[in-house]
């Protein structure tokens, strides 16, 4: 994993070698076009997630509550080093209101072209809540 920079929160994040330079090209391209790209997250560790889990199982959330929109440690995407949670300023990161933003809208035509694609839509076959700021690099075959 290499850094990529900060997240909005002021944590370092980081990314698969490939994927950071993909990341990194895919928000200059953003930046051309008058949209700003922020990272809310990026790699998270097994123990990062399992940390997740319990700060949400402390909060009183139902175990189903919790899996609609967290996945149990060991399975997120955000292990693979080829995940990104995305935010845009003035958006309050990880809501639904990220979708009425130009971010999505720009993500939705452009990120294909850099292999990004939104692993959660409405109605998604994995019965995960919508996330509309959730997006995951796919190698190119």
């Amino acid at each position: 994993m290499v850094s990529v920079g900060l997240d909005i929160y002021g944590r370092d994040q980081r990314l698969t070698p490939p994927v950071a330079a993909t990341w990194n090209a895919m928000k200059t391209a953003a930046e051309q076009n008058g949209v700003m790209l922020q990272l809310v997250s990026a790699f998270r560790s097994v123990d990062y997630q399992k940390q997740i889990i319990q700060r949400k199982l402390q909060a009183g959330q139902s175990w189903e509550q919790i899996l609609r929109v967290s996945a149990l440690p060991g399975y997120s995407e955000h292990h693979t080093g080829k995940t990104i949670d995305v935010t845009t300023p003035g958006c309050e990161p990880l809501t639904e209101a990220f979708e009425q933003t130009s971010t999505f809208l720009w993500l939705t035509r452009r990120a294909g072209e850099f292999g990004f694609t939104m692993t959660y839509p409405r109605d998604n076959k994995f019965g995960v809540a919508y996330e509309p700021w959730h997006w995951t690099f796919h190698d190119r075959l």
